[in-house]
């Protein structure tokens, strides 16, 4: 456990639970957690985490969004055990991958998830269990906020994934920083729809640990419906809303997407096609929250909520507490905390919608919400200054405000010019016959790589490539053109809505 000397971790269930016992804090169904009862819940369960195991012992949980896995998430945290979040979703070997990487002495599921893994006696606890009364223990000390608090297992493009360590402090860095915005995002009268799967990073702190952090109530969605949610949203009648791009698609296409009691719709995780935004805005006559977040950083870095909140294409500025810069491949800094700091070259490699736009370059950020580093070691964290390089893209606008453009390993070098692929997407989402597309880096003889694109056709008879080249070459430079369009069913996607580029290479 922590230093006595050291600051320790908060408790945001306990401290809602002694503010608001009575409020409503978890809704699943037909059933309905007060704070109180959430808290006696969390505590039942550190008990249970606790028996056998030792501070900073890993604990994986493996469940939906359910009101046991809220039990057993704060409750490892207030155990003083490190929390590791696993997607249902995983194949066996995925699953076995994480449990043997991460240590985890305790995996709790639900029978079926257990039944499916061979684990070492005492390791298994069904998720029932967390919910039995052993009795009173002695209170233990608190963990220190500098204590390991989450290990988040992020998707890369190849290899094996990364084990983020995220600390206590890091945590409740984001949700003050999100406070300090004005207008505030979310308080605690709010009532907020928890659809964005727990074991990513953008749901379990920016939608759990929210609702928790400001004692509000959350309706858990286990497995997304538009109309179901919709129906949601109406019965509790939903003020906030966390999604991601497919989610606010899908409600766009309803016949009657239902918003009225929502006064804040939050859209993350992934690009949101300013298409789908006009289509959303129209439907229901509410404008999106557009954030920008990684796991590294508990999640959320920049949000149009603190520029421009009705401005379609842009990811916003840093939250209040966050420092940002904009940096080029030569390490010259471009922009940085709102101002820039180099002019821009007289022909950008990408086409700005700005004509005082910044180049493009690394969004490389510093604040108390970032990750301790890869477990085990700490490695690939943030430098001796505090300052770490997300891989993602960017360049500010006239205005003041960011715009993603791409992540530096999708960058394609043809003939030495850098090609992003979202340049390439744009184009071809904007064809009507197209629903979705999908651009890699391919070898090429003649120029080191080429850009390949995968199309999902949105039209019987689908376009055909050589239509999509022709559309193509109208808004590209020839560099720019794809070596070959390939026409598939869909494309495979994470949990949270991207696409996973590496399953198509």
């Amino acid at each position: 456990m922590g230093d006595l000397t050291e600051e320790p971790a908060r408790d945001p269930v306990r401290e809602a639970a002694r503010q608001r016992p009575g409020a409503a804090a978890l809704i699943a169904g037909d059933t309905v957690l007060t704070w109180s009862d959430l808290d006696r819940r969390v505590e039942r369960a550190a008990r249970r985490l606790a028996a056998g195991t030792r501070p900073g012992d890993r604990v994986a949980i493996i469940l939906g969004n359910t009101p046991d896995f809220a039990a057993a998430y704060f409750g490892a945290l207030r155990a003083g055990r490190v929390a590791v979040p696993l997607n249902p979703g995983y194949t066996p070997d995925e699953v076995t991958f994480a449990l043997a990487d991460s240590g985890a002495v305790r995996v709790v599921a639900d029978d079926e998830v257990l039944g499916r893994l061979r684990l070492a006696e005492g390791v298994a606890v069904p998720s029932p269990s967390l919910l039995v009364d052993d009795g009173p223990e002695a209170a233990a000390d608190p963990p220190a906020a500098t204590e390991l608090a989450v290990l988040l297992y992020t998707s890369g493009t190849s290899g094996r994934p990364k084990g983020a360590m995220l600390t206590h402090r890091a945590l409740a860095a984001n949700h003050e920083q999100l406070q300090r915005i004005d207008p505030p995002v979310l308080g605690p009268d709010d009532v907020v729809l928890l659809a964005i799967p727990f074991f990513h990073a953008y749901g379990l702190n920016t939608g759990l640990g929210a609702v928790a952090h400001h004692g509000a109530c959350g309706v858990l969605v286990d497995r997304f419906d538009p109309a179901e949610t919709l129906a949601l949203i109406a019965e509790h009648q939903v003020t906030t809303v966390v999604g991601v791009p497919s989610m606010y698609t899908a409600w766009s296409r309803e016949e009657r997407p239902g918003f009225a009691s929502v006064c804040t719709a939050v859209c993350g995780a992934a690009p949101l096609d300013p298409d789908t935004a006009a289509r959303f805005a129209a439907a229901t006559g509410r404008t999106l929250l557009i954030g920008y977040g990684l796991t590294e950083a508990a999640p959320v870095v920049t949000t149009t909520a603190v520029s421009d909140r009705d401005k379609v294409g842009s990811i916003g500025r840093p939250l209040p507490g966050v420092s940002l810069l904009l940096r080029a491949a030569d390490g010259t800094v471009l922009w940085r905390d709102g101002a820039p700091t180099a002019a821009p070259a007289d022909d950008l490699e990408i086409d700005l919608e700005e004509a005082d736009g910044t180049d493009p370059g690394e969004i490389v950020v510093r604040g108390d919400n970032l990750f301790s580093g890869y477990w085990p070691d700490g490695h690939g964290g943030p430098d001796a200054d505090g300052w770490w390089g997300t891989g993602d893209v960017a360049y500010a606008d006239a205005a003041g405000d960011l715009v993603l453009v791409d992540r530096i390993g999708e960058l394609i070098l043809v003939n030495g010019f850098n090609v992003y692929p979202a340049e390439i997407e744009r184009v071809l989402d904007a064809h009507p016959g197209v629903a979705e597309s999908a651009v890699i880096a391919v070898p090429d003889a003649q120029t080191g790589q080429a850009p390949y694109a995968f199309v999902v056709p949105a039209l019987d008879p689908a376009p055909t490539p050589a239509e999509l080249q022709v559309f193509c070459a109208a808004q590209l430079a020839r560099f720019k053109l794809p070596a070959g369009i390939e026409l598939v069913g869909e494309l495979p996607h994470s949990a949270i809505g991207k696409v996973r580029k590496g399953a198509l290479r």
